[in-house]
C-alpha cells in the first residue's frame, strides 16, 4: 500500500513497528496520527491505509478518529496558513468584512486551500492580540488594525514574493 521510495511512509512504518508490541494497536492511534501529520503536514489517504494495514485497525475507525478531532488535517495545507480572528473584539471591529474580502480574493472559505497551494484559510477564536483588532496571522506573524483592503494587500505581497521565488520566514 505504501508508495515505493516514500521516506515518510518508511519512517511511519518504523514508528508503528516500535509501538506494535506495546499494548493494543488502537491505544496508539492518536499518537500515530500525530506522527503522520508531523511527517506530511496532513493525513494523506495512503498513510491512513498504511496505518490500517500495519496496525490492523479498521479504516473506518481511523477515519472516525481523524475526522472527530479538529487538530487533524485531511487535506494538504497551503504553504502559508492564514488564521483570521473571529473573536469578539475582532468581529466587532470588522472581521466579517475582512473575511469577505479574503474569500473574494482567494476564492476559498474556512478550511480550504487555494488551487495553487499557496494559502489555507483557518478560523481562529482569539489570537491574543485584541488591542490590535481586527487581526489575522499568516504562518507565525500577526497583522493587526486590518481593513479589508489592507488584508488583501498583505496577501498580494505574499503572492508576489512567491512568484519572485523569495522564501518566506513569516516576515513581510
Amino acid at each position: 500500500m505504501a508508495v515505493a521510495g516514500d521516506q515518510n511512509i518508511q519512517t511511519l512504518q518504523e514508528y508503528m513497528r516500535g509501538l506494535k508490541s506495546t499494548g493494543a494497536p488502537c491505544s496508539h492511534l492518536i499518537a500515530i496520527l500525530h506522527k503522520t501529520q508531523e511527517l506530511y503536514g496532513y493525513l494523506p489517504r495512503e498513510a491512513m491505509d498504511e496505518i490500517a494495514l500495519t496496525m490492523d485497525i479498521p479504516r473506518a475507525h481511523i477515519w472516525g478518529v481523524a475526522t472527530f478531532y479538529h487538530y487533524f488535517n485531511l487535506t494538504r495545507p497551503g504553504r502559508h496558513s492564514i488564521a483570521l480572528c473571529m473573536g469578539t473584539a475582532c468581529f466587532v471591529k470588522g472581521a466579517a468584512d475582512i473575511l469577505e474580502a479574503i474569500k473574494n480574493k482567494l476564492n476559498i472559505d474556512f478550511g480550504e486551500t487555494t488551487g495553487d497551494g499557496l494559502f489555507t484559510l483557518q478560523q481562529a477564536r482569539c489570537l491574543g492580540a485584541c488591542g490590535l483588532a481586527p487581526v489575522m496571522m499568516i504562518n507565525d506573524k500577526i497583522y493587526g488594525s486590518l481593513t479589508p483592503e489592507k488584508a488583501v494587500a498583505i496577501l498580494d505581497d505574499y503572492a508576489s514574493r512567491e512568484k519572485k521565488g523569495v522564501l518566506h520566514t513569516g516576515n513581510v
